[in-house]
């Protein structure tokens, strides 16, 4: 059995997959990869890649190969990786043995990135899926993150299909797209104008659960709204917090919120902004729900 012991792991890494789209009729977020082109990336790279994977973050991750080998392919935000103790180039695709430890480390930009395998991860699903969700503590290893100890048992090896070797990848650097929300006309005229004029930059405060952003320009420093009744969110909604700070629900987002939503950021520009580390600068710009399903994901 070909094993992986993790020696080394941030607080946000945790395994994932396609998630659980569907599910939030049952209070439970639909989960899966912060940034879903690039977990998708990965496993076109390795060409028959199991549907779980692991998702790590700028804390990088250390795991060890025992009891027979496997191959990897990494991608998603820029990493350093070394195998071995020998560096090796990023977005990745290697052949481990026993005994290989792999190392990743932050590179120059990028949040999350991803490692898939060709064998499947030997883990129960909860819901059909293996998707961690540390809210609600459903998924992966207990429904946490992955920890220094956890040991991950690989099975079947899957057959191997068409390989696309990704190119070099960096994120789009315009303004993130956005449709007007539920509550957008709750806002006067010009806070709504000054939302895709100004620019907001990504705050500290930025995990699974959502993005909150710092306002310098004061968008919405006189912007008074009582709470709302709570009613069903999604990820990609632009929340206004009673302080006043937009926070936008990323992947594991609580089921329902009751603060006014002005914007929802389109799925492609989701995965880009997951990529934005803290201090980046951010702008908006509105587009109908007619494009916002018409654009695509990066190959």
């Amino acid at each position: 059995m070909t094993v992986v012991r993790i020696n080394r792991a941030g607080p946000l890494a945790t395994i994932q997959d396609a998630g659980r789209p569907g599910m939030l009729r049952y209070g439970i977020s639909a989960s899966g990869p912060m940034d879903g082109a690039g977990f998708a990336r990965a496993g076109r790279w390795l060409g028959g890649a199991a549907a779980g994977g692991i998702e790590f973050t700028t804390a990088g991750l250390d795991f060890a190969v025992e009891g027979g080998g496997l191959a990897i392919a990494g991608d998603g935000g820029d990493f350093a990786i070394a195998i071995n103790g020998k560096a090796r180039r990023w977005p990745l695709r290697a052949a481990l043995k026993a005994g290989d430890v792999l190392q990743i480390t932050p590179g120059r930009w990028g949040n999350f990135g991803y490692l898939r395998f060709n064998r499947t991860l030997e883990l129960t699903p909860v819901m059909e899926s293996l998707a961690t969700n540390s809210i609600a503590a459903i998924g992966g290893v207990d429904g946490r993150a992955l920890q220094a100890g956890d040991v991950l048992s690989l099975g079947a090896k899957l057959k191997r299909g068409s390989v696309t070797r990704p190119e070099p990848y960096l994120p789009d650097a315009g303004p993130l797209r956005i449709v007007w929300g539920l509550h957008a006309d709750l806002f006067a005229a010009e806070t709504r104008q000054r939302f895709v004029t100004e620019a907001f930059r990504v705050s500290s405060r930025i995990d699974r659960m959502g993005f909150r952003l710092d306002d310098p320009n004061g968008v919405f420093a006189d912007t008074r709204l009582l709470s709302l009744v709570s009613d069903a969110v999604l990820p990609g909604d632009v929340q206004i917090l009673g302080d006043g700070a937009p926070s936008v629900l990323m992947r594991d987002h609580q089921p329902t919120g009751g603060y006014p939503r002005i914007a929802s950021v389109t799925s492609v520009d989701l995965d880009r902004l997951a990529q934005c580390r803290p201090g980046t600068e951010l702008r908006f710009t509105p587009v109908t729900v007619q494009h916002a399903q018409r654009l695509k994901t990066t190959p």
